[in-house]
């Protein structure tokens, strides 16, 4: 039994360094595939690169997302990474509820 525990350790480390992460990693690309396939139009978006943007319309493998008014670039779906909030509105009284250069609210370029 003792000759046996080195294999058993090896076998141990073998389970923790390729099986483990291989299973997280086939957990994650599920998540994204999910997102990927219930996005609709309307939906704001930020890509792989950074860019934000809503999306316009939604092709078999592309989406196409406008990152300003009347600018709208053509994306392969897995260049979404995340689906982002949609920005609170000012309710009618003016109450500031966070919109990007409101007075007391989120600065003008939407950093936090």
């Amino acid at each position: 039994m003792e000759n046996l525990f080195p294999f058993i350790l090896l076998a141990l480390a073998v389970l923790l360094l390729f099986v483990l992460p291989a299973r997280q990693r086939k957990r994650m690309q599920a998540q994204a595939q999910a997102m990927q396939q219930a996005l609709t139009v309307g939906t704001p978006i930020m890509t792989t690169s950074g860019l934000h943007g809503t999306v316009a319309a939604l092709g078999e493998t592309t989406v196409d997302v406008e990152i300003a008014p009347g600018v709208v670039v053509t994306l392969a779906r897995p260049a979404i990474l995340e689906v982002r909030k949609p920005v609170a509105i000012v309710d009618d009284e003016g109450t500031d509820t966070g919109t990007p250069g409101a007075t007391g609210g989120r600065p003008a370029d939407g950093s936090v």
